[in-house]
């Protein structure tokens, strides 16, 4: 079976078993499992697959018709041009994620202490790290597991990160001028209806915000003026049609300076206040 041959019945699977993007999700494990590229698939789609690339590529095909989401399969996504580890103990980075990193950024100066909460893959804090003017970062996350990948990421961006295992902030000491979380806002009964790819497969801890998708905000924006220095910023990624409540949580423990930004899709996504 040739390359391109190979391409195409994967193609076909992924129609039948309703995966979206059938033929780029299919020439993108292609590439994984026979570490080609566009360039190098252009050169030798006509040439015989050897035995080992089938087998990886069957089995990878496979997988993906079980819904098992891509990244998952190839161990890894990319996030604000930086390409992060991603195993099922954390949730796949996201653009609305990008967008609450593209927030931060202009907030942030050399020397910042900032504390990302709920963390996950280490994704946000190893990005703001990266790309940032110098700051000091703390992760944190109840999975042990999760910090797992994220130490990993860190290491393998070249960032010092501290990362705590803890449930929010039970063993955070110290103050920040920045704290950011993406935390679980989904609500319980949504997440029920979520695309198999993710109910099925990423984890629901990090999915589920309880019945009104905002418990980790109350508790949060309850906790996080302990923990901020003097104004310093708390901001937040939010569901599509949040805004209002997490702004009221915030009015009502005293922050102030509070807005809203949009993703390009126009929908209401990340939230930023400073501690009054």
């Amino acid at each position: 079976m040739t390359y391109q041959q190979a391409r195409r019945e994967a193609e076909e699977r992924f129609v039948q078993a309703g995966i979206p993007e059938a033929k780029n999700e299919a020439m993108l494990l292609l590439y994984h499992c026979c570490q080609m590229t566009a360039t190098s698939f252009f050169m030798r789609g006509q040439e015989e697959m050897v035995a080992k690339e089938w087998n990886a590529y069957e089995e990878a095909i496979a997988k993906r018709c079980r819904h098992i989401p891509l990244q998952y399969i190839t161990g890894e996504q990319d996030f604000m041009g930086l390409t992060f580890r991603v195993t099922p103990d954390v949730l796949i980075p996201r653009y609305d994620t990008e967008c609450l990193v593209e927030a931060v950024l202009p907030l942030l100066h050399e020397g910042d202490r900032v504390l990302d909460m709920c963390t996950g893959s280490g994704c946000i804090i190893t990005a703001l790290m990266k790309l940032g003017p110098g700051i000091v970062g703390t992760g944190v996350d109840i999975s042990e597991k999760a910090l797992e990948v994220a130490r990993e990421n860190a290491t393998v961006h070249g960032c010092e990160v501290t990362f705590l295992h803890s449930d929010l902030f039970d063993e955070v000491e110290g103050v920040f001028e920045l704290i950011v979380s993406n935390p679980p806002y989904i609500r319980s009964a949504e997440v029920l209806q979520l695309e198999p790819e993710v109910m099925g497969n990423e984890p629901r801890t990090a999915l589920d915000g309880l019945e009104d998708g905002l418990h980790f905000y109350r508790l949060i924006i309850k906790e996080a003026t302990q923990y901020l220095s003097t104004h310093g910023y708390l901001c937040f990624e939010i569901g599509h049609d949040q805004a209002k409540d997490v702004m009221n949580l915030l009015e009502e423990s005293g922050y102030c300076d509070r807005i809203v930004k949009k993703d390009l899709a126009g929908r209401d996504r990340v939230v930023i206040a400073r501690k009054g």
